[in-house]
């Protein structure tokens, strides 16, 4: 049974950090293709940040550039997204997403920025 189990959502005030974590198991993880989406209420669900099987190659949304890491840990079979300089705007559920011959996602976790 393949699971994508999201932790780490909260609530900061803007301009604090969060580092979210997404456990996979039931693929193989290392050959995985992973992703962090986001989707805030009564929008749709956007790409913040991708990183490749091996970690070699990541990209990020230009909200994310400069502020968000994506890494992943094959061994742990674990992918994170640092999460610095939040803002309000960041506010919304961060879900994971992995691409191993099928397209798996996680639950969400809730992610909220407000003073």
């Amino acid at each position: 049974q393949v699971q994508l189990v999201e932790s780490g959502g909260g609530s900061v005030q803007p301009g604090e950090s969060l580092t979210l974590s997404c456990v996979g198991s039931g693929f193989v993880f290392s050959r995985a293709g992973m992703k962090w989406y986001r989707q805030a209420p009564g929008q749709e669900r956007e790409l913040v940040a991708s990183i490749s099987p091996s970690g070699n190659s990541r990209r990020y949304a230009d909200s994310a550039k400069g502020r968000f890491t994506i890494s992943r840990h094959n061994d742990e079979k674990t992918m994170y997204l640092q999460m610095t300089s939040l803002k309000p705007e960041d506010t919304a559920v961060y879900y994971c997403n992995a691409i191993e011959l099928q397209i798996y996602w996680g639950q969400g976790t809730q992610v909220t920025v407000s003073s």
